[in-house]
């Protein structure tokens, strides 16, 4: 198989990718084409009279032809299409997997297509349940601690946009994509630079990798809460999980940890356990909200009325105090979610559906917080800073309303026209100030002349901010070794977003899948 580059329009399609293709490698005809698929497709803004795509297309032709022009070395490269292979296992044991977020998920399934029959711990519910508990969290403010955007079957994934930030790939990426493929997600993310899943599809997607690890033996334990590992001489020797209050032990002697970002329970458990851990860096901050259509006009600018597509945008500043501010987890066409996991405490992120339709384009803008920050040294330090401005909102309301303001007011004026917040359980207009730390609301003030001037017209004073996000990524690492094992304990493994190890959907899921693979590996 080779690859070459190709430029396409917005509108296109086999006949015009065929044409691309004869344009680019004249001496090729079709009919020695026998199979063709993109690789890779990014938007191209700088032309002037129309938007391109930018695009890689892998070609399969006759082993001799192939040969051929990859020894002419012009304008073709030799695709890398190595697939990833789980290892067999051989050890007498079930291996558990703690959680079914992304890095849970792709654990399991690479156990048990391994031959492994893993047994799969979930604190929440399955992701058909899951749904109910969090719509009346956002109607009626009733939250479920077990249960919630935070917990339960697919992780703090499932209510996202569902982004597929990929970069290079690999055989580990690749099999992140086709599995999502084959669990019904469109081909399209297959090439995509803005591939994404959307939080109204992911609910089929997260139940479809289930029945296949069930199909493969693996086993689903919900509402099943770990609370403590046991080890022998240095080598685990069992979990317990609690289950409808009564206290259940599983013997095994290899765990998975991936219990998420926002586990704080877990963590602290297994920090008294004396497991080896260390505070991570994280982002504090708001979500922006915009029209969508005004940012579509300000991202596409003279293309805007081509492009269906609702725009995205990345920005980022390095400030004169040291301090970074960036958007992360951009929503076009989205909703900021109620994603609070804790009585008592107020988080915010955000969500697209798959059509990213919605009336509002969302960003969370965070400012880089740092140990330096905490107020201890314990590598729980950042929790208890994440716990002290959640709560430090909820006294503000007391009922789940986030506190908000517009951009306007945070720069010090007013505004008309404001957007209209799209939380779901209601706000109240309440300066930032009384709730985060002045160097995240000086910040961010001191950052937004820098987007506006990046992006015109960003510094829109009708904007609205929601706030507080805290949860960006784990505040904390649980350190482990080239085997993939958390220090000093044989048989743990932590892995993903809550360990320290990954951060999005795509790289937790690959830290699953390269976590079990060393699993199987240390166990021969």
């Amino acid at each position: 198989m080779i690859k070459t580059d190709i430029i396409l329009p917005i509108k296109y399609n086999t006949d015009i990718i065929l044409e691309q293709i004869a344009e680019r490698l004249p001496t090729l005809s079709r009919e020695e084409i026998r199979e063709m698929h993109l690789v890779r497709r990014s938007l191209d803004l700088t032309p002037t009279d129309a938007p391109v795509y930018r695009a890689t297309v892998a070609l399969t032709l006759d082993p001799e032809r192939e040969a051929g022009l990859l020894k002419m070395r012009k304008k073709v490269k030799e695709a890398d299409e190595e697939r990833f292979t789980a290892p067999a296992y051989s050890a007498d044991f079930r291996p558990v997997v703690v959680g079914a977020g992304p890095a849970g998920l792709f654990a399991a399934l690479t156990l048990a297509e391994a031959g492994a029959r893993p047994i799969i711990l979930e604190r929440g519910l399955p992701v058909e349940e899951r749904a109910a508990k969090i719509k009346l969290f956002e109607r009626l403010g009733i939250l479920s601690p077990e249960c919630n955007v935070q917990f339960g079957e697919g992780g703090a994934g499932a209510y996202s946009d569902g982004k597929l930030k990929t970069g290079a790939r690999d055989k580990y990426k690749m099999k992140v994509i086709d599995e999502l493929i084959g669990a019904g997600a469109d081909g399209d993310i297959a090439f995509s630079d803005t591939a994404h899943l959307g939080t109204d599809r992911l609910p089929v997607l997260v139940r479809a990798l289930r029945e296949r690890i069930v199909s493969l033996g693996g086993e689903f334990i919900y509402s099943a809460r770990l609370t403590d590992i046991v080890l022998r001489d240095g080598q685990l020797s069992s979990v317990t999980y609690e289950q409808n209050r009564e206290k259940i032990t599983l013997d095994t002697r290899a765990v998975i940890l991936a219990v998420g970002h926002s586990a704080r329970d877990t963590l602290t458990m297994l920090y008294n356990k004396g497991l080896k851990m260390s505070p991570r860096g994280f982002g504090i901050g708001m979500r922006i909200e915009h029209p969508r259509e005004y940012i579509n006009k300000i991202v596409y600018g003279r293309h805007a009325n081509m492009i269906d597509d609702a725009a995205s945008y990345h920005l980022v500043t390095h400030l004169s105090s040291g301090r970074s501010v960036y958007s992360f987890c951009m929503c076009p066409g989205g909703t900021v979610v109620a994603a609070a996991s804790e009585e008592g405490g107020i988080v915010t992120n955000g969500m697209s559906e798959y059509a990213r339709a919605a009336e509002n384009s969302n960003a969370a803008l965070l400012v880089s917080v740092t140990p330096r920050d905490f107020a201890s040294d314990s590598p729980l330090s950042g929790i208890e800073l994440q716990q002290k401005i959640e709560r430090a909102a909820y006294s503000l309301t007391s009922d789940y309303r986030a506190p908000s303001e517009s951009l306007g007011e945070l720069l010090g004026g007013g505004a008309e026209g404001e957007v209209v917040p799209s939380y779901p359980r209601g706000t109240e207009r309440i300066s930032a100030e009384k709730y985060l730390p002045s160097f995240v609301t000086d910040s961010l003030r001191a950052a937004i002349s820098d987007f506006d001037a990046w992006l015109p017209g960003y510094a829109y004073g009708g904007a609205v901010l929601t706030g507080p996000e805290t949860r960006t990524t784990s505040p904390v690492r649980i350190e482990r070794d080239g085997r993939h094992e958390a220090l000093g304990f044989s048989g743990v493994y932590p892995a993903g977003e809550g360990a320290g190890y990954a951060g999005g959907i795509v790289s937790s899921a690959v830290d699953g899948i390269k976590t079990a693979e060393m699993l199987i590996l240390n166990t021969k």
